[in-house]
């Protein structure tokens, strides 16, 4: 009896520790071994057939890049090998500025562009005002872009083209009413929003790659409240805001945490207006637990 001959996979879909891995046009269903695999959605991967359509992970291909979330002690995998983060925001439920910016950290940290999309942009004032909280985010220059899901999403696709995006947001932005504008098949389940809690349900469990054309992928993924940096080392904190880096080493100590050491460029630079103090407390609350 001959043994199976391992093969090469891109990870399209996953499930726990099941996956759903793509190898040529076929679809193979496959488990990791041992009980943590680290697989991401994204990956490429070495899996051994077992039986028809299905197989075990051996191992996994250098990446490119990792975006994940981690608290404490867990960690959460969101996506390997992409080449864009498009964080989604909706004027209702109202989004949390620290997501944003503990998101932006992210993609900074793994070197990854972002993409900020305001979706439900046909809700009127409210989309204007959420747009207006969005500026700040534009001089720094991440791009914006506004659109609704339900209307005309034409806007988004050059973004997408010739790209491995991420979907990343908190529950109830309209991810899912994007995804499904952009691949009608994929009938992907929108959540109601909870207008009394103001705030979306999670209908996503598990992240999932749609195919957009021959050249374009995208990646859903599940949505979350919080985006869990303690991956991230304290120390290295201040460079992923990209308006500090031109301060970082001219502040009075070498180890500034920009917090309230005296002589703090960083500082400064908010009290001349060129630093938002918005991001300043931003910084501060992410390193803040960090510390913790």
């Amino acid at each position: 009896m001959t043994s199976p001959i391992p093969m090469q996979g891109l990870v399209t879909a996953t499930f726990g520790r099941h996956y759903q891995v793509e190898a040529g046009d076929t679809q193979i269903e496959c488990v990791s071994r041992g009980k943590r695999s680290g697989i991401a959605c994204g990956d490429r991967v070495v899996f051994l057939p077992t039986s028809p359509g299905q197989g075990v992970i051996e191992s996994i291909l250098p990446r490119d890049n990792l975006l994940h979330r981690s608290v404490a002690h867990r960690s959460k995998l969101i996506a390997a090998n992409v080449s864009r983060i498009v964080i989604v925001v909706a004027p209702v439920p109202s989004f949390y500025d620290l997501l944003i910016n503990r998101c932006l950290v992210a993609a900074e940290a793994a070197a990854i562009p972002a993409l900020i999309c305001l979706n439900k942009y046909d809700l009127g004032e409210p989309a204007y005002a959420a747009q207006r909280r969005l500026e700040p985010y534009i001089k720094l220059g991440y791009p914006l872009l506004t659109l609704s899901a339900h209307q005309d999403i034409s806007a988004l696709r050059p973004y997408l083209s010739g790209q491995i995006s991420v979907f990343v947001g908190q529950s109830g932005m309209g991810k899912s009413s994007l995804i499904n504008a952009l691949v009608p098949e994929a009938h992907t389940t929108v959540g109601e929003v909870s207008e009394a809690l103001d705030s979306g349900r999670h209908t996503t469990t598990g992240a999932r790659m749609y195919k957009l054309d021959a050249s374009s992928r995208l990646i859903d993924s599940p949505g979350m409240q919080e985006f869990g940096l303690n991956h991230i080392e304290p120390g290295q904190l201040d460079r992923y805001f990209v308006e500090f880096r031109p301060y970082i080493g001219h502040c009075r100590f070498s180890n500034c945490r920009h917090q309230h050491e005296p002589d703090c460029a960083v500082a400064q630079a908010v009290v001349a207006g060129d630093i938002s103090s918005d991001r300043l407390t931003a910084y501060r609350q992410i390193l803040s637990s960090l510390k913790q």
